[in-house]
């Protein structure tokens, strides 16, 4: 088949653009963005830096703020500098109990005390819990007055949370909370952090999953693991690597497997992720390393390569095979982006049709020809 039939296809070409391109009016009522609330880094001036994490997460139509920092006071100015209305938040989510994770949430819930929050179970957690009362050793020599609720106690003992009255519900394992987003808990085995419990959010969206993590304590590729059960396309991940001190030989070791063996498509790392491996990520993933500090605004499903096929496929490969400039609107196509498309379509003529076809197939997430049988 060649490419100029294959373009000229119109039917098969209109089928394949629809789950690509979302129409102008859903793009407008339901954008699809993450909002870097509070970190300790950042290059815009209306918003405070400090150490800590919240982001805002706006996807699918749902609003969903993931943590709230380490100080009430930068997170509300912050929040306001952003133009962030707590009253029409979806849910929150709380990553773990660390103080620079949860110091705004009594903020949110004064102007919104019903809001959902999630959060993860511990047996003694800040986001409340319950273990059944043979959690303890019983004495039943001992009289009423010297024993637990007078030697009768429930069959399972509720503790309370730190934010009286709060709609908080705990998770323990992955769990889906709407359609397409997901909660996957996951316990540290790290020292100075064992045991420590820590929630990730997981949304599941036509480019892949985007991932938002807090600190990773229970290890970012262990998260990231947990992801891709539920997707195995990951296209972003946003947050705290925990890898602030981690020496030289590790961080190349995460950012490999990251791009490498996950195949991680965009990473956008904040907060605990560490000096060094904002370094070693940024050399790992080149141009899919996306910068994410305090105040950024970020597109997702947008990327240079996405809106840079998206003019080729609009091109006329006709034309294209047998040269090397590009009609139509890919004729808008300048510099390093009329360089990769060259790179692209200046192979032997042998050898051409095929790098097209096989570029067209991964554009268009076809199946290789021997699988569609």
């Amino acid at each position: 088949m060649s490419i100029s039939k294959f373009v000229r296809t119109a039917s098969l070409t209109a089928l394949l653009a629809v789950p690509l391109a979302p129409t102008a009016s859903q793009a407008e009522t339901s954008p699809a963005r993450v909002t870097i609330l509070y970190d300790a880094f950042g290059k815009e001036a209306s918003v405070r830096k400090d150490w800590g994490f919240s982001a805002l997460v706006e996807v699918g139509g749902k609003r969903i703020l993931f943590d709230t920092g380490n100080n009430a006071d930068v997170f509300l100015a912050n929040a306001k500098a952003k133009g962030v209305d707590f009253t029409t938040l979806d849910f929150v989510v709380q990553s773990h109990r660390h103080a620079d994770h949860l110091a705004g949430l009594a903020e949110v819930l004064k102007v919104n005390p019903k809001v959902k929050i999630y959060g993860p179970k511990e047996g003694f957690g800040v986001y409340g819990s319950s273990l059944p009362s043979s959690f303890y050793r019983k004495n039943e020599q001992l009289p009423p007055e010297q024993r637990y609720y007078d030697g009768k106690p429930p069959e399972t003992l509720q503790f309370g949370t730190a934010w009286n009255g709060a709609n908080i519900e705990v998770i323990d394992k992955t769990t889906e909370i709407a359609p397409g987003i997901w909660l996957i808990a996951l316990v540290s085995d790290q020292k100075g952090t064992l045991e420590l419990k820590e929630v990730s959010l997981a949304i599941n969206t036509p480019e892949g999953i985007v991932l938002l993590v807090g600190c990773s304590h229970p290890g970012i590729e262990k998260i990231v693991e947990a992801a891709s059960a539920i997707n195995p396309k990951i296209h972003y991940v946003f947050g705290g690597f925990h890898l602030v001190n981690a020496p030289d030989e590790t961080i190349a070791s995460v950012s490999a497997s990251l791009r490498d063996k996950w195949k991680i498509e965009n990473v956008a790392p904040g907060h605990c992720t560490g000096e060094p491996t904002f370094a070693g990520l940024r050399e790992a993933f080149g141009d899919r390393y996306v910068y994410a500090g305090a105040g950024s605004v970020l597109e997702l499903g947008k990327s240079r390569r996405a809106e840079l096929n998206s003019y080729i496929h609009k091109a006329s490969y006709s034309a294209a095979t047998s040269s090397s400039e590009l009609r139509g609107e890919a004729a808008a196509l300048r510099g390093s982006d009329l360089e990769y498309y060259r790179a692209r379509s200046a192979t032997s003529p042998d050898a051409r049709e095929p790098a097209m076809m096989k570029w067209l197939r991964a554009s268009f997430r076809l199946p290789e020809p021997e699988a569609r049988k």
